[in-house]
C-alpha cells in the first residue's frame, strides 16, 4: 500500500540514523554542506533542522490542484547536466522569510532531505532504510521507494509497505529507535517545534512529524496514517 507523505517521517527517521552513525555530525549543519550545489541559494544558510521543521523560509507553493505549483513541476523536471531535477528545481527558488519564522509545508523539502541522506551516507535511501530499519527490525516484507526522474528515491512520498510493516515503523518509534537512533533523537522528532496554523490553533510540526493531542502521526494525502501514542503504548495504522 503506498504511502504518500507517510514516507517524509521515514525519511527523518533516516536522518536521526545518519546522526548517530557520524554522517551527519549536527542539525544545525546547513544543507548546503551536504548539497554543494545549494551554495549560493535562499537554501545557503538553511540548517538541517529548518530542513525538517519545514521553517527554510523558501517559497514554495504546495497546490495539488494547480499544474504550474512548485509541487507539481518539481517531480517532472528532466535531468540536465547530471544534476538531481529536484536539487536543480529548488536551488532557483526565492526566499520570503528569514530562515526559521515561517513554516510552509514543502514536500520538495523532504525531498531534498532524502538526497541529503544519500550524500552524507553515500547509500541509497533504500540501502539505508534496509540497513537501520528493515532487517535489524524484522520487517516481514520487502517495501518500494517511488524514485525521481534521476532515479533517486522521493524523500517526500510514495513508500509501498505492507500494512503489518507500517504498524512495525510505528513500533519502532515507540523503542525509541531500536538503538539504530541517538538516544533523545525520537522525543525531539515528535515535539511540536513549530505551529502550523498562525498562533498554535490546532496541531503542530516535529521532524516530519505531526502533532497530535495524544501522540503523533505520519501522515499522507489521502488518509494514509501511522498514529503513535506513547502513553497507551499503542500503534493505529489506516490506509
Amino acid at each position: 500500500w503506498t504511502s504518500f507523505s507517510v514516507a517524509k517521517s521515514i525519511t527523518s527517521t533516516l536522518v536521526g540514523a545518519a546522526l548517530k552513525d557520524g554522517h551527519i555530525k549536527s542539525m544545525d549543519d546547513k544543507v548546503s554542506d551536504y548539497i554543494p550545489e545549494m551554495k549560493g541559494s535562499a537554501y545557503d544558510d538553511v540548517s538541517i533542522r529548518q530542513l525538517l521543521t519545514m521553517t527554510s523560509g523558501v517559497k514554495w507553493n504546495e497546490d495539488y490542484a494547480d499544474p504550474k505549483s512548485d509541487v507539481a513541476r518539481a517531480g517532472l523536471e528532466p535531468v540536465v547536466g547530471g544534476v538531481n531535477p529536484i536539487v536543480a528545481y529548488m536551488k532557483r527558488l526565492p526566499r520570503e522569510a528569514a530562515p526559521g519564522t515561517k513554516f510552509v509545508y514543502k514536500t520538495g523539502e523532504t525531498d531534498l532531505a532524502g538526497i541529503l541522506v544519500s550524500r552524507a551516507t553515500g547509500k541509497t535511501l533504500a540501502q539505508y532504510a534496509s540497513e537501520k530499519i528493515w532487517k535489524p527490525y524484522g520487517m516481514e516484507q520487502d517495501a518500494i521507494w517511488v524514485r525521481d526522474t534521476a532515479g533517486h528515491e522521493r524523500g517526500g512520498c510514495c513508500m509501498s509497505i505492507s500494512l503489518r510493516d507500517y504498524g512495525r515503523i510505528g513500533q519502532f518509534m515507540l523503542d525509541g529507535g531500536a538503538g539504530q537512533l541517538p538516544p533523545d533523537f525520537v522525543a525531539k522528532a515528535t515535539t511540536k517545534r513549530v505551529d502550523t496554523v498562525p498562533g498554535g490553533a490546532t496541531g503542530g510540526y516535529g521532524y516530519f512529524w505531526w502533532m497530535a493531542p495524544d501522540g503523533y502521526d505520519a501522515r499522507g494525502i489521502f488518509g494514509q496514517m501511522i498514529h503513535i501514542n506513547p502513553a497507551e503504548n499503542l500503534v493505529i495504522v489506516t490506509n
